[in-house]
């Protein structure tokens, strides 16, 4: 039973990050301010390997999304 209780916070806790990622990134809307992240992801080390550089990206990928529909 605590294995399944710690799955489950294990799992409210990444949403929780996940969602506090998000709402930190939401601030950058405009292309540029896109472009600029997208660039400092490319510079970084472990920029393709690192899990959550792949949620930044596919948050861009979101934004340039709804950007592209206004």
């Amino acid at each position: 039973m605590s294995a399944v209780l710690t799955r489950l916070r294990e799992i409210r806790d990444e949403r929780t990050r996940r969602r506090t990622l998000w709402r930190e990134l939401s601030v950058y809307a405009t292309d540029n301010d896109l472009n600029d992240i997208e660039a400092a992801i490319a510079r970084s080390e472990d920029g393709e390997a690192n899990r959550e550089t792949q949620e930044i990206r596919r948050f861009l990928a979101a934004q340039r999304g709804l950007s592209q529909r206004a």
